[in-house]
């Protein structure tokens, strides 16, 4: 299979597959424990249906959507994904010059492969940096500063990863960062030969933002869930996102919300947005898909704050249905990691393409000409 022969979600995920070894792959494709949720999250926009209309005169579309005060051209943007050098040796680089290129918001992790400063040198479009709240507050401190100063627009604190999800794919292929040989793993890394070559030649694997202030991850070889249950600071609270809120100064999400409670909190501490989200069914097994819960989130604070809907979106009318629920934008992480495990920058740009042609076909199927045209009388829900 070549970048040409990619025409949706599944074919990016089998070119991710042929060019990847199987634990690199694996960490992209697992989630959690029997992986429920993480499928659930994608089946659950099956459980509604569009309803067109039609005669309403479509020829000029209009994709853009405001989401933290910044004006995008598609209504869904990268969200923020760690260790992108371990898929193609552009990481980042590649999804924020592919991002820029549709003006659409790039998220950058915590746990990236490139730093903010260098991908604020980059990209003059919307950015978001997302952030996990380490025990070591010197660390947390220093991350913000270096956020700030690389004038991104928007913060985004994880608040569901307090302790690592059970991915079983990564305990059975042995997935660390940086990646280690294992008698299991041989094989697979054995018959890759260009990612090896690429990992080894491209440049050194490094975490830019944490590495002066832990070794793990860099120097030292961990699984990610290890790193959450052993490095992040599992008494945050309330509290400790309010004052996050209030150093950073400027526009904050909180990244994880699933409940219309924690929906309304986040209102009361100063939030511009959230993101409803189950970390890609990562986290935990058996909880409801992003888009089951979006509705309910919706109507309790979506005239306070941006909603936006992240989970399982493989297609562009799983966009218009969050849409036309209330949702701000969607976001997503392997919606566009497969592609550019597949092709580097090249592969992001066509998947973006594709998923913005899907829209906007979409859009003229459903009479709908602005984004603010989508609404709940466009949908019948199966239950």
């Amino acid at each position: 299979m070549k970048l040409k022969d990619c025409h949706n979600f599944s074919d990016f995920r089998k070119l991710a597959k042929k060019k990847l070894p199987a634990p690199i792959f694996h960490y992209i494709d697992g989630a959690a424990d029997d992986e429920i949720t993480y499928n659930r999250n994608t089946s659950a926009f099956n459980d509604v249906d569009l309803v067109p209309n039609v005669l309403r005169g479509v020829e000029n579309i209009d994709l853009s959507t405001t989401i933290f005060g910044k004006k995008i051209d598609l209504p869904f943007y990268c969200a923020p994904t760690a260790l992108q050098r371990l898929f193609h040796y552009e990481g980042e680089r590649a999804v924020g010059k592919a991002a820029k290129k549709f003006n659409t918001m790039f998220g950058v992790s915590a746990l990236a492969t490139v730093s903010v400063e260098e991908i604020a040198s980059i990209i003059d479009t919307p950015k978001m940096f997302q952030f996990y709240f380490h025990k070591d507050r010197g660390l947390n401190d220093a991350v913000l500063e270096r956020v700030k100063a690389a004038k991104f627009d928007v913060m985004a604190l994880t608040v569901d990863t307090i302790t690592g999800g059970n991915r079983e794919r990564d305990l059975r292929t042995g997935f660390t960062s940086p990646p280690k040989l294992t008698l299991s793993s041989l094989y697979s890394f054995v018959t890759k030969p260009m990612w090896g070559i690429n990992y080894l030649t491209k440049g050194k694997f490094e975490l830019p933002h944490l590495q002066d202030h832990v070794s793990e991850g860099t120097d030292i070889a961990t699984s990610i869930g290890s790193y959450f249950s052993t490095m992040l600071d599992q008494s945050m609270n309330w509290n400790d996102a309010e004052k996050l809120c209030s150093k950073w100064g400027g526009h904050f999400a909180l990244k994880g919300i699933m409940s219309v409670e924690d929906a309304k909190r986040a209102v009361d501490i100063g939030c511009t947005g959230i993101m409803v989200s189950n970390h890609g069914g990562r986290q935990l097994d058996g909880s409801r898909s992003p888009f089951d819960q979006l509705a309910a989130i919706v109507d309790a604070v979506g005239d306070k704050i941006d909603v936006i809907c992240e989970g399982g979106i493989q297609r562009g009318t799983h966009v218009l249905k969050a849409l036309s629920i209330g949702a701000k934008a969607c976001s997503g992480g392997r919606l566009y990691l497969y592609a550019l495990a597949g092709a580097g920058q090249a592969g992001v740009e066509r998947a973006l393409n594709q998923y913005r042609a899907e829209i906007e076909r979409g859009m003229k199927l459903m009479g709908c000409t602005k984004i603010s045209d989508l609404n709940r009388n466009n949908l019948r829900f199966r239950k």
